[in-house]
């Protein structure tokens, strides 16, 4: 059972990550707050104010995240971090955010691509190797295929992220909805914040 439960977890995550992105017609994320929920839809208020209704099903997904700290990233650490270039860095990236996963999604979304957080945005997905706290925070992010330098600035926000139930979305939290892969109207995977923080991806 508990193996099952760890594996649909994570196949909801991946739709937020590598491989929803790496196909032509990837869906995009939808970031706002609950209005409504019941057991077969969800409706929220994106944040530039309008207002989109999802199906919800029995292959839903849902992922529920608390605020973390820098202590939570360590050498070992599978994270991923959305980010930006650093002016004149030489490929060096500065952090918007970085979520750290559990052992029990190792590997989901794994590579670097593009992401929709503004300009030249991308995600990274990968193990923490060598940390360097001093004069500032930089972490060598490993994947398959390749390696990035990403700053991690005092400000940035952290968050830590588990397995979650549909009954913890209320009116009220902040989410991130997926929708399914051919279908922009029924979500795939519905990422939202616990204890009141927004999602940061």
């Amino acid at each position: 059972m508990r193996q099952t439960f760890i594996a649909t977890a994570a196949m909801g995550l991946a739709l937020l990550g590598g491989i929803a992105l790496a196909q032509a017609a990837a869906p995009k994320r939808v970031r706002g707050t609950v209005t409504a929920i019941t057991a077969t839809e969800i409706s929220i208020t994106t944040r530039s104010g309008a207002a989109e209704t999802f199906a919800l099903t029995a292959d839903t997904h849902y992922l529920g995240e608390t605020t973390g700290a820098m202590t939570d990233i360590k050498s070992g650490s599978y994270i991923g971090s959305a980010a930006v270039p650093v002016a004149g860095g030489g490929g060096k990236l500065r952090a918007v955010e970085v979520t750290v996963f559990p052992p029990s999604m190792v590997g989901v979304g794994e590579g670097h691509y593009d992401w929709d957080l503004g300009k030249n945005s991308s995600m990274t997905n990968g193990t923490v190797g060598d940390l360097v706290t001093s004069n500032g925070n930089t972490m060598m992010v490993k994947y398959k295929g390749g390696e990035k330098a990403i700053v991690v600035p005092a400000d940035v926000p952290i968050v830590t992220i588990a397995p979650g139930a549909m009954t913890e979305v209320t009116s009220g939290v902040k989410v991130i909805v997926v929708p399914a892969k051919g279908d922009a109207k029924t979500a795939a995977a519905v990422l939202f914040g616990r204890n009141g923080i927004t999602p940061p991806q």
